[in-house]
């Protein structure tokens, strides 16, 4: 039973996930009380949409993901939101119209490299989200769709500078030391993800960048292993 409870995510530790927690708080919290008093001077009403719930979870809890960087958040949102609202303009039958919507909705994402899993959520609400989506049609893809991912993509870079995390991600770079690392070529890389056959949910620069990181370790765990009673300095 104890293989369920395991992180599925490499890297994270408690301190980070009660940190995206606090973040998911106070990141929905403010956005639903900016797009309520940008839209409802009177507070009255939060205007938010359903899936920045999910576009919470990437931005806070995995902030390095590629699918989490600002484009996807604000670029895939809109993009699907324009999607879903054509489909649901051209095709009258909801339930053919949503597997459309979404479909394409992927499409265009993955053309515009804006893919963001949740947007996939705003393409299907465009299409059965109800009379008030139907008759705002394209508007609903400004408010409260781009409205919200704009104020939720900038507390998150607010966030995560005051918690040391990158975002937007850039891939540390980690400057090697002796023993030096076995080395590989970029092609090498694209030859184990072919075979792998997977799309992964991390940058290609940040797989490099691991890469160079295991085989500099494993280089120095060698190293000491052939001179017994030494142990090689920390990096």
């Amino acid at each position: 039973m104890r293989a369920f409870f395991v992180p599925i995510l490499a890297g994270g530790n408690l301190r980070d996930r009660v940190l995206a927690c606090v973040g998911a708080l106070f990141g929905i919290g403010l956005t639903s009380a900016i797009s309520a008093s940008l839209i409802h001077p009177d507070g009255a009403f939060l205007l938010i949409a359903a899936p920045m719930g999910a576009a919470a979870v990437l931005v806070f809890a995995v902030p390095a993901s590629p699918l989490a960087q600002p484009w996807p958040v604000v670029g895939g949102n809109v993009i699907a939101a324009i999607v879903g609202v054509t489909v649901a303009k051209l095709v009258p039958a909801p339930e053919i119209a949503a597997g459309i919507a979404v479909a394409a909705a992927i499409l265009a994402m993955s053309v515009t490299r804006s893919l963001h899993p949740p947007a996939g959520a705003v393409a299907l609400t465009a299409v059965v989200g109800g009379p008030a989506v139907l008759h705002a049609g394209y508007a609903f893809a400004v408010v409260p769709v781009a409205l919200n991912a704009v104020i939720l993509m900038t507390l998150g870079v607010l966030f995560h500078k005051l918690t040391g995390h990158s975002y937007p991600h850039r891939t540390r770079v980690v400057a090697a030391q002796a023993p030096p690392a076995i080395g590989h070529e970029p092609e090498d890389l694209d030859n184990a993800l072919i075979d792998l056959g997977d799309t992964l949910d991390v940058s290609r620069e940040d797989l490099d960048m691991l890469v160079e990181r295991i085989e500099h370790h494993a280089a120095r765990r060698r190293s000491a292993d052939a001179r017994p009673g030494q142990r090689p300095r920390p990096v």
